[in-house]
């Protein structure tokens, strides 16, 4: 038998970090070894999780946790302000990076793309880890090429600081790579500057922010006398558990950086 790939948990006092723990442990072939989060250092991280505690310590920077595991894979979901420096942390050490962290921009994965090639050393990160959020995302891409008009709105919890959504701005770019001569530009009035929501390649996003939310999209397409939406819904952070552990799996041993689910599953 293999020996089980060895993990540490980044932002591991968050809720997702928490469920990251949580599906981590019950998996046979990985490891928990090292967790870290300057909120909640010095607690026993799978105890903070809801599980039995397995004497794995929060720490409060990812640096110092690198230096006493051999570790294999660092997974993120710390915040957009602490991300590329956790990047960084892992992918110098030769730890391959696993991100679901959002708010990274294009000028930051050119970024990560540079630290991939001068330490050989690969990152997957994506928007949603989600699988029916892939398929979402995938299914806007087709749909773009047959309806000439499209906004999405996004909605996630209130603790979610970054907005739009690493999900909007990735269906957003896939819209309009599968159709370039999308036209949304048009004269409007907005009596409250922003109301019509942000452009991502033109699009226009909205993005929702309230309690009781875990993330959830809509991409609303028009044409002449015909409306089709795309909806997909998170009810629950163990929904994007089953696309993250296929990351794991397969970020050991990755060089390059893949950024978005859709480029591990077949579509």
């Amino acid at each position: 038998m293999m020996s089980p790939i060895k993990i540490v948990v980044s932002g591991a006092a968050g809720k997702m970090g928490q469920a990251v723990i949580k599906a981590v442990v019950q998996e046979e072939d990985l490891e928990l070894v090292g967790a870290a989060d300057p909120v909640k250092a010095g607690f026993d991280a799978a105890a903070l999780a809801g599980l039995e505690p397995r004497g794995v310590i929060i720490r409060e920077r990812l640096e110092e946790v690198l230096a006493e595991t051999e570790a294999a894979v660092v997974i993120d979901f710390s915040t957009p302000l602490a991300v590329m420096e956790n990047i960084h942390t892992a992918l110098k050490q030769r730890v391959a990076a696993v991100v679901g962290t959002t708010g990274i921009t294009e000028d930051d994965l050119r970024q990560v793309e540079s630290w991939v090639r001068q330490y050989e050393t690969g990152a997957i990160i994506a928007p949603n880890f989600s699988l029916g959020a892939v398929l979402m995302m995938k299914m806007a891409q087709i749909c773009a090429r047959y309806l000439p008009a499209v906004e999405i709105i996004e909605c996630h919890h209130d603790g979610k600081i970054d907005a739009p959504s690493g999900t909007a701005i990735k269906t957003a770019q896939l819209i309009r790579e599968a159709n370039p001569c999308l036209e949304m530009e048009k004269e409007e009035l907005e009596k409250v500057p922003g109301v019509r929501g942000g452009r991502v390649e033109g699009i226009p996003v909205h993005s929702v922010r309230l309690p009781g939310l875990v993330a959830h999209q809509q991409v609303i397409f028009g044409g002449n006398g015909q409306l089709l939406t795309l909806r997909h819904d998170s009810m629950d952070r163990s929904s994007f558990m089953p696309g993250l552990l296929l990351a794991v799996r397969r970020a050991p041993g990755n060089k390059e950086l893949i950024y978005g689910m859709e480029n591990l599953i077949e579509l």
